[in-house]
């Protein structure tokens, strides 16, 4: 990946200082402050276009209402899930779109 070895590697700007659409503050989902559903701990998302991936792998899934993500880029994301949704099919859409479920 670029001459990197890892992830650790990479030094990331902060989005308010880039120029990149999708990571724009404006660019990020968070999850409404009434949301309910099933929260899930993401690891590996860094912006915009990475929420946008797991998103729409996450609504595919039968039985998902609705897919936000609380974008904390370079650390835990959360990944809320209303609906009648596999847990099981929602962490396997999520490591399809190739990240992380760490919680729940």
């Amino acid at each position: 990946m670029c001459g990197t070895d890892t992830r650790k590697d990479l030094t990331l700007t902060p989005a308010a200082e880039t120029s990149c659409a999708c990571c724009s503050t404006g660019a990020t989902t968070a999850a409404p402050a009434d949301a309910t559903g099933t929260a899930y701990g993401l690891d590996g998302l860094t912006c915009g276009h990475c929420v946008q991936t797991v998103e729409t792998a996450v609504s595919a899934v039968a039985g998902v209402e609705s897919a936000s993500i609380d974008l904390v880029a370079g650390g835990t994301s959360t990944l809320t899930v209303s609906g009648t949704a596999d847990p099981a099919a929602v962490r396997a859409a999520v490591a399809a779109a190739g990240y992380a479920v760490t919680g729940n």
